[in-house]
């Protein structure tokens, strides 16, 4: 038999396997997160015909003479190329714009996979819908991450614990065209008392505050506060516990002053002296009538220059603008932000990270296996996979809302279909040529 004649079998193969990996490309050209392929040839054999000789010395030497014996396929290569990213709007959409993998788990079995078009399951938990694989990562407990990569679940109806308030902002300004605080004919300065309000001129030298906060039950309570003048650049300052259900019986009056600065004392250029071996913020102290425990609160006037309580002449418009306690809340709805934090919504308004999904990387991701459903398992040269988190440990970032398309180039694949049909049709045309030496050779016989 002619050895052109099994040369071109090869050819016909070969070049067959590359329209098959083509067809493939071309059939995901919409798989989400799908990765091209690539088919590489090499040659085959080649017998030795006759060897190389070395020169005798008067003449030159002899090249050996080989004969090739067809091609074969080198490699079947997976480009991991960047796939183009659409916004779905849908938050538990994840792209990635990186070369890591997300992780999913089967039981104990760990798959990797760069589709991100993951939903929620009946038990919360996040998992990839061909196959119900389950998303993995680190869970947080009240806001603080855990050690150790476990499945990512989103437990509504989860409830967050009370926080009692710890801290009451004071900002705005108080008149400082004012006059001193006048307690009229009273015995004792008393700036609740309506009568020293009502003396003339002390419509302007005091300013109601109030704001409420929280105990550690999350009962609301309404912290008052009045400043009042009391120098040419001094602003006292004293808690109203009228309609506060606390136990009267505790502090003074039901509230226990633990020090801080006692009148505020402004510079003269209109901002508080924070001068620190001088001021200290306020802290007080009330026993709710409810149970709970004491609430400890600093009220903190600084700021960054007139950004905090400040003395200038006009309106006083001060007031306790924030606090950080909160009632009891329940999970209501999430979000993923680009360093692939979870990051849960609670009726209370509050926010705290429910998860982190974790990210793999590889030395080589070329080497890794299809196993369908989009998704990959390790290969003995694809190294280990190494875990990290977006941001952390991994560059790559993750974009929520949003999916990665295929990375399949159609008119690479329509150019290359063309080469390898005119490569398979080449080949076909060396086995008829050599069918017809075949042919001569058999006819010699008549």
């Amino acid at each position: 038999m002619l050895r052109s004649l099994f040369s071109g079998v090869t050819g016909l193969r070969n070049h067959q396997l590359r329209l098959d990996v083509i067809g493939n490309n071309v059939a995901n050209v919409n798989t989400i997160a799908f990765k091209s392929g690539r088919v590489a040839f090499k040659e085959g054999f080649a017998q030795l015909v006759s060897g190389a000789t070395r020169p005798p010395g008067d003449q030159g030497g002899v090249n050996p003479v080989q004969v090739g014996l067809g091609s074969q396929v080198a490699s079947v290569d997976t480009l991991f190329s960047q796939g183009n990213v659409e916004t779905t709007g849908l938050a538990t959409d994840l792209a990635i714009q990186g070369d890591s993998f997300f992780v999913v788990a089967k039981g104990n079995q760990f798959f990797y996979t760069r589709s991100g078009n993951f939903q929620l399951d009946a038990d919360g938990r996040l998992v990839s819908p061909s196959n119900g694989f389950v998303v993995q990562g680190r869970t947080a407990v009240n806001g603080v991450f855990q050690d150790g990569i476990s499945d990512i679940t989103l437990p509504f109806g989860q409830k967050t614990a009370a926080f009692s308030t710890t801290k009451v902002t004071l900002a705005g300004n108080v008149d400082a065209s004012a006059q001193v605080f006048d307690q009229g004919t009273a015995a004792t300065l008393d700036p609740l008392d309506p009568a020293q309000r009502t003396v003339t001129g002390n419509e302007k030298s005091y300013k109601d505050v109030a704001i409420t906060v929280f105990d550690s039950l999350g009962e609301e309570h309404e912290l008052k506060v009045v400043l009042y003048k009391t120098g040419p650049s001094e602003w006292s300052w004293q808690v109203d516990t009228s309609g506060m259900d606390i136990d009267n019986t505790f502090g003074t009056g039901g509230i226990q002053v633990n020090g801080g600065s006692n009148p505020f004392t402004f510079l003269p250029d209109g901002t508080l002296d924070t001068n620190p071996a001088t001021f200290t913020p306020p802290t007080i102290t009330f026993r709710p009538n409810s149970g709970a425990n004491d609430v400890t609160i600093t009220i903190d006037p600084r700021g960054a220059g007139v950004n905090g309580l400040s003395q200038f002449a006009g309106t006083s418009n001060s007031v306790l603008r924030d606090q950080n306690g909160y009632t009891s809340g329940t999970l209501m709805d999430f979000s993923i932000d680009r360093s692939g934090t979870i990051v849960g919504a609670f009726t209370n308004g509050t926010t705290s990270a429910l998860g982190q999904i974790v990210l793999s990387d590889f030395n080589n991701p070329g080497g890794l296996m299809r196993v369908g459903d989009n998704m990959y398992s390790t290969s003995g040269n694809s190294g280990s996979p190494v875990y990290g988190f977006s941001l952390e440990g991994s560059q790559s970032v993750m974009v929520s809302g949003a999916l990665e398309m295929s990375n399949v180039d159609l008119a690479q694949e329509f150019t290359s279909m063309i080469v390898a049909e005119r490569g398979y049709q080449a080949n076909s045309r060396v086995i008829t040529t050599s069918d017809r030496l075949l042919e001569e050779l058999v006819s010699l016989k008549r």
